[in-house]
């Protein structure tokens, strides 16, 4: 009798569907090497062309107030502490001015759970930028939408609904961690559980929004709990077909209430990456994490199941507060993947082609000269 390690593997070569037990032997048991080629296969299946993509954009923090107090955040300011913030509209507009004037075509916004801003003003916020700026606004992930609907007293499909009527054209993927409520309950006790994180994205996909997910993983979970993540998300998927990709990335420890966590290794990463490109066979794009683990790591993600490079992240400010500051500006994304045998190749949210302005060969002729 086949044991599990070989039927898993063989179903994966086959590009039939893993159940929990075969991807957790998978991520457990299988050469290191071997979990390379399985998912670098089913990249290549779903993404033949030679292609690496990446969206021009920066991540806005419009406020670090939060009342959650995550164990695993660094950012984030107490109600009435020193150093909390709410962006002013001026400091909001010079950002986004900012981005469109190096390509950019998005921004993503987040903030904590400010315990003080009514809804109306996400939805003034979310106006004006539509009304001043031709730009793409992936924000508020589901927690926060979660705690928007407490304080107005609405369902979250409501706050969804006037949301994307003020002006909201996507949904990102933050605020999942690991969609476990024993992990949860230990890291952030007071956001919301996993089935609300669920629900509000297929609430969101229903009123046509799409919406990234992610995985926040190596701090309190099990390698069972990672695998049970990714199936939920993929449940979701096989209903609304709104996930446009999966950005699995790792906990960084350092002055956090979880600094006793060590930070995963880069085999331990790209393992878990591998296993997220075969479980989730019904979304389309798997993104690296160069933030949180640099690019040389970023660069051999691309051979492990990985097609999306993710953002040039002009600015980025919650996992720097954990001590990791690793920074690339597009034209070293570029050069990173090129080398790796790629062509790289500016995207919007939806995946869709960015227009290209940007000229590799012109950029290196001036650096000859």
């Amino acid at each position: 009798m086949a044991s599990l390690l070989h039927v898993a593997r063989a179903k994966a070569r086959d590009h039939e569907r893993l159940n929990a037990d075969e991807a957790l032997a998978l991520l457990r048991e299988e050469d290191f090497h071997a979990l390379a080629r399985l998912a670098h296969l089913r990249r290549l299946h779903l993404h033949p062309e030679p292609v690496v993509t990446y969206v021009v954009d920066r991540n806005i923090n419009y406020t670090n107030v939060c009342v959650c107090g995550c164990k695993f955040c660094a950012y984030f300011a107490a109600p009435d502490a020193t150093g909390g913030y709410v962006l002013s509209e001026e400091e909001l507009d010079r950002k986004i001015v900012e981005t469109k004037a190096v390509g950019g075509t998005q921004i993503l916004m987040q903030g904590g759970h400010h315990p003080d801003l009514p809804l109306s003003f996400y939805e003034d916020m979310l106006a004006r930028i539509a009304a001043r700026h031709d730009i793409h606004i992936h924000a508020f992930s589901p927690p926060e939408i979660v705690h928007f609907a407490g304080l107005s007293g609405l369902t979250t499909r409501e706050v969804v609904r006037r949301l994307k009527a003020a002006g909201l054209h996507s949904i990102p993927g933050g605020g999942a961690e690991i969609l476990v409520d024993r992990v949860r309950r230990e890291i952030a006790p007071n956001k919301c559980p996993a089935a609300d994180w669920l629900r509000v994205m297929e609430e969101a996909h229903e009123e046509g929004l799409r919406t990234s997910a992610t995985m926040m993983f190596g701090h309190l979970e099990t390698e069972a709990e990672r695998i049970e993540h990714m199936l939920r998300l993929r449940e979701v998927q096989d209903r609304t077909g709104g996930f446009t990709a999966f950005i699995p990335w790792t906990f960084q420890p350092e002055n956090t209430a979880l600094s006793r966590c060590r930070p995963l290794t880069a085999p331990e990463y790209l393992r878990t990456l591998a296993v997220a490109r075969l479980v989730l066979d019904n979304v389309a794009n798997l993104q690296v994490s160069w933030v949180t683990m640099g690019a040389k790591v970023a660069q051999l993600a691309l051979f492990f199941g990985a097609n999306d490079f993710g953002s040039t992240m002009l600015e980025e400010n919650v996992v720097a507060a954990a001590g990791v500051r690793f920074r690339l500006s597009e034209e070293e994304i570029r050069r990173v993947v090129r080398a790796a045998g790629f062509t790289p190749r500016r995207r919007l949210m939806d995946y869709t082609p960015a227009p290209e302005d940007f000229d590799d060969d012109a950029r290196e002729a001036g650096r000859a000269q």
